[in-house]
């Protein structure tokens, strides 16, 4: 019964998102409402936090924790709104796709291009939803419609979050465990590796169903070629770095690898290709793509410089309530949404915006993000009241004393539901990998594997969080119609992290 209760909100919320179509913002309002009812009559909530601790506070708490995380993931939304709409303006979209079409006039491999290298880089030099977010516009000004354009890129980019933002979700597993990075990279690895060739094809699929019937129709033999090819430039890097190296930098190394060469290879075929009519100069195309460049300059530099790094991140903003039992933190300056900030006004410079023209902009953007404000207060506060309930804890050992000998093959799901909930692959390792390494040890199994199988599922879970979802949707206008890309995007995260459990019984035995 406790279990039940416990995965009642996200029941709720799935019902009315998928089985209903309700927007994210009415959806999650409605679960929260629910999950604070559970939490505060079947969990003891706010007492579970703290026997001392009011229902005030509590609420105050959770309200606290859910609007600050909102506002550090607005902080990325809000530029790459701005760089997409800019774009729009100035025309510099158009530029770049037509600059693309020379090299991939197959829209499945302009959708390699974009939404396979160019958003593993983002996410494994940055991470924080900021891949998905730039690259759904991209996208769109390439001609896909929006929804095609969120779908292919929520699944393109779920094989690089294992090792995101230079490796952060192994972090906390490092303090839990007590094992190096490097032995959990190369307990997480294998499942990118020998698997990640899934959601790359349906990425294609889905790329294929949005094309004219027309030019759908075009032989599959040559995209085939170059999806293999996409496969095998990213992951033979990204493999060699997880096993040698550690997790700082398979995404991303394997996607700036990777996509060099993939870019190489359709420049050396272009050559047979007449010139395209009224293609632009490369003066165009790189003032067209200078707030991308200044975004990958700023990256990179401030993830790979240490002591940039350092001075970066010595500035933070951190705060708690009610003696740490609430918190939030954000490093100002290393946070990506300073950086797209920073690309966004360097935009405005290098592509000559008039004033006119960027009040447009913002106007545009800041119209766009107030619904999606309200829609993440509500997620992340049905997340944090879930967590500091105990409710997603209730969930997830229900589970393991369920599986018993089979809890490999659960793992996953874990790992995928607790980035479901709570919006991040980073929070469900810190949610659930002391879970998951006790349950090893009472089932007497290796833990590094079986946090191993944990990281992999928070990582698929970052296909169909609602949060992820609502990001992306509200780049490109889709705000209200999250329920349409959650649909298209859950058959892929469940067959993924089913293969990820079966391939977890395999290498855990």
């Amino acid at each position: 019964m406790a279990a039940f209760l416990a995965a009642l909100p996200i029941l709720v919320l799935l019902v009315l998102m998928v089985g209903l179509r309700w927007s994210a913002a009415r959806s999650g309002v409605a679960a929260f409402g629910v999950a604070l009812a559970v939490g505060i009559l079947a969990f003891q909530f706010p007492r579970q936090v703290d026997p001392a601790l009011t229902l005030v506070g509590g609420l105050g708490g959770v309200g606290a924790e859910a609007t600050f995380t909102a506002l550090t993931i607005l902080w990325i939304i809000g530029p790459a709104l701005g760089i997409h709409h800019l774009q729009l303006r100035t025309g510099a979209a158009e530029v770049l796709r037509a600059w693309l079409g020379q090299f991939a006039s197959d829209p499945r491999v302009l959708a390699l291009l974009i939404a396979w290298f160019f958003v593993l880089f983002m996410e494994g030099a940055a991470g924080f939803g900021a891949s998905v977010a730039l690259a759904a516009p991209f996208l769109v000004g390439a001609g896909f419609s929006p929804v095609a354009a969120v779908t292919i890129t929520l699944v393109g980019h779920v094989v690089g979050v294992s090792f995101g933002a230079v490796g952060t979700p192994i972090v906390p597993q490092m303090a839990s465990t007590g094992l190096s990075g490097l032995e959990l990279a190369r307990a997480t690895g294998p499942y990118h590796a020998l698997l990640g060739w899934v959601p790359l094809v349906f990425m294609v699929i889905l790329t294929h169903r949005s094309m004219p019937e027309t030019a759908a129709r075009r032989s599959t033999t040559a995209v085939a070629g170059w999806t293999l090819l996409a496969f095998v430039t990213f992951t033979l890097p990204s493999t060699l770095l997880w096993a040698l190296v550690g997790p700082e930098l398979p995404t991303l190394a394997g996607a700036l690898f990777g996509g060099g060469l993939f870019v190489l290879l359709l420049g050396l075929r272009s050559r047979h290709i007449p010139k395209v009519e009224g293609a632009p100069s490369s003066r165009e195309v790189l003032r067209a793509a200078s707030p991308y460049l200044v975004l990958v300059a700023l990256v990179l530099a401030t993830r790979l410089v240490p002591p940039l790094q350092d001075l970066v991140r010595s500035a933070s903003l951190e705060w708690s309530l009610h003696g740490n039992a609430f918190s939030g933190g954000i490093e100002l300056f290393y946070h990506p949404g300073s950086m797209l900030l920073a690309g966004f006004l360097a935009g405005t410079l290098l592509q000559r915006a008039s004033l006119g023209t960027t009040r447009l902009v913002i106007r545009d953007a800041t119209l766009q993000l107030l619904p999606v404000a309200v829609a993440l207060v509500a997620m992340l506060g049905l997340a944090r009241v879930t967590v500091h309930a105990g409710m997603t804890e209730v969930l997830a050992l229900a589970a393991a004393g369920a599986a018993g000998g089979a809890w490999p093959f659960f793992a996953p799901m874990v790992g995928m539901l607790g980035t479901f909930v709570s919006g991040s692959a980073t929070a469900s390792n810190i949610l659930f990998t002391d879970l998951q390494q006790e349950t090893a040890r009472a089932l007497e199994l290796p833990v590094d594997r079986v946090v191993g199988a944990q990281t992999f599922g928070a990582a698929v879970g970052n296909m169909i969080c609602p949060h992820n979802v609502i990001a992306a949707g509200a780049t490109v206008g889709l705000a209200g119609k999250e329920g349409e890309i959650l649909r298209r995007t859950l058959g892929v995260a469940l067959l993924y992290a089913g293969l990820g459990g079966v391939l977890a019984l395999v290498l855990i035995g």
